[in-house]
């Protein structure tokens, strides 16, 4: 005999469903008189400058209002959805309103009212049915005989057979009302969705398990007395208020993570202990690897810093010749003038013109010699004026354009520089020709370094150190270098260096503001 079908987990998410579109109907009107009524108030003011304002504050009245929905969405149609990514930083017009992640969600509040109504006729027309079966049945039971349904009187065997109906159209009900709270759940998923968080087959577990799938894992590094995800790489754990909260995860007595987790999730806290508990030996496991790749991450910030320590040395190195050599050999030089206006015209005056001309290219060698290992302006002005200055002593006609809005950090600026140096000096050496174009933009979050000429090409990285020493500047900035010289069309170097929040570059700049502190008190459980 087959069981019976439990009706219970279907009569509590009909149950949901209808609290959500019945709530639905005052939120949605509320949604288009604040924030469709205060985009149109801000447009027809920005004329004004009185609209701007209002546009601003209604971008922020957005946010906080999904927000709200994303809470509701969890609470009612159990989504659980991540907290709704914060609003962009600045307080300008652009930034508040020019991505489509708002207007995204701006559409959803504002397009929630005829939603809900168009989905409430959809799924309350079986419970209207219901219901009036139900009411002619019970008036057919009763005996009222002087009322007509379709051909039929409406007596005892009607009225039986209209109640008869009535227990399938009650099913139709729960099942469409269950039907439409999937269809809002999978509306508000793809409205108010945030990027995957990657992670290994223990994340999925416990993300399956527990029913959220933004849940992240933290794992603790005790050396150091950081977090820091599977990728090695340091995190924060959430604050309160942030719709985000963690359970620490403790294997032997000894805390080896932290799953973070929805705030609502808090609700059945003894669910994510348990979990968090039966998991702890694989997360301990997961937590070695982190480990490893964290040493791995620490690894290839240490090779930027090496070279970092090569391009301090190298400053000091000009420096010194600059303030020490230099200055000893320009004195030198003005000593001989003297001795030379004191000789007048005998014979000794021609011995120190020959000097003063053998001091004057030792001189200009040592300048270029200094300019080779590190050159002022780089440290002093950037790649901008260095690249001027480095064009201007380049016997070609160079077309240089740098476009950057603002310094870069030191390593990156050196590479860029000793891009276009090597470009130049393979230009005036190999290319047989004299025009030359270096370009320096920023794209994408990376550097783009571009030296070309028209010469004859035929280029290879393994016709010279010099290309080969690029390339490995490059990687140690997770850059590359792409040589492009086919033979007698010229050669094109370019170069990329990652600058973007991720990079090598951006997280060893982390690291060194990395602080040391305690651990944060566990949540009460």
């Amino acid at each position: 005999m087959a069981s019976a079908i439990d009706m219970a987990p279907h009569l509590r998410a009909a149950r949901r469903t209808l609290l959500y579109l019945v709530v639905g109907l005052g939120q949605g009107l509320t949604y288009l008189l604040l924030v469709g009524g205060g985009l149109l108030v801000g447009v027809l003011l920005a004329p004004l400058w009185v609209g701007l304002p209002i546009l601003v504050g209604t971008a922020r009245l957005t946010w906080r209002l999904a927000e709200g929905e994303r809470r509701q969405a969890n609470r009612l149609l159990e989504t659980h959805l991540p907290p709704v990514p914060p609003p962009p930083p600045g307080g300008g017009v652009r930034e508040q309103l020019g991505n489509r992640t708002y207007w995204r969600v701006a559409a959803m509040l504002l397009l929630k009212l005829p939603t809900v109504l168009l989905v409430l006729v959809v799924a309350l027309a079986p419970a209207v049915l219901t219901v009036l079966l139900a009411g002619l049945g019970v008036s057919g039971l009763a005996g009222d005989d002087g009322r007509l349904f379709g051909p039929w009187a409406l007596g005892p065997v009607v009225g039986l057979a209209l109640c008869a109906l009535a227990l399938p159209a009650t099913i139709v009900s729960i099942a469409a009302l269950e039907g439409v709270g999937y269809l809002m759940c999978g509306l508000a998923r793809r409205v108010l969705r945030t990027p995957a968080v990657e992670g290994g087959p223990v994340r999925e577990m416990l993300a399956e398990r527990l029913g959220d799938r933004s849940l992240n894992i933290a794992y603790w590094l005790p050396d150091r007395e950081i977090f820091v995800d599977d990728a090695g790489r340091k995190v924060e754990l959430p604050d309160q208020g942030s719709g985000r909260t963690w359970t620490a995860v403790e294997h032997e007595g000894v805390r080896v993570a932290a799953i973070v987790h929805d705030a609502e999730l808090d609700a059945t806290p003894e669910l994510v202990t348990a979990a968090a508990s039966a998991a702890a030996l694989a997360i301990d496991n997961e937590r070695l690897k982190a480990e490893l790749r964290a040493r791995v991450e620490e690894l290839r910030v240490s090779r930027l810093r090496i070279v970092e320590a090569a391009d301090d040395a190298r400053r000091r190195i000009e420096r010194d010749l600059h303030d020490g050599a230099q200055q000893q050999l320009v004195s030198l030089a003005l000593d001989l003038r003297m001795l030379k206006a004191r000789l007048g015209d005998s014979g000794l005056s021609t011995t120190v013109d020959e000097i003063g001309d053998k001091l004057a290219i030792a001189l200009a060698e040592l300048r270029e010699f200094a300019r080779g290992i590190h050159p002022a302006f780089l440290s002093e002005r950037g790649v901008g004026a260095a690249v001027e200055a480095l064009v201007a002593r380049a016997p070609l006609d160079v077309e240089a354009s740098v476009e950057l809005p603002d310094r870069l950090p030191a390593p990156v600026e050196a590479a860029a520089y000793f891009v276009v140096a090597e470009g130049l000096t393979n230009v005036i050496r190999y290319a047989e020709t004299r025009n030359a174009t270096v370009r320096v933009h920023e794209v994408d979050g990376e550097v783009v370094v571009v030296v070309t000429d028209d010469g004859k090409g035929g280029a290879t990285v393994a016709g010279g150190t010099g290309l080969r020493g690029l390339i490995d500047r490059l990687a140690v900035l997770d850059g590359r270098l792409d040589v492009y010289s086919p033979v007698g069309e010229g050669t094109r170097l370019e170069a990329h260096i990652p600058i973007e929040a991720g990079s090598l570059v951006a997280e060893a700049s982390e690291i060194r503001a990395w602080p040391v502190h305690p651990l944060p008190p566990e949540r009460a459980s």
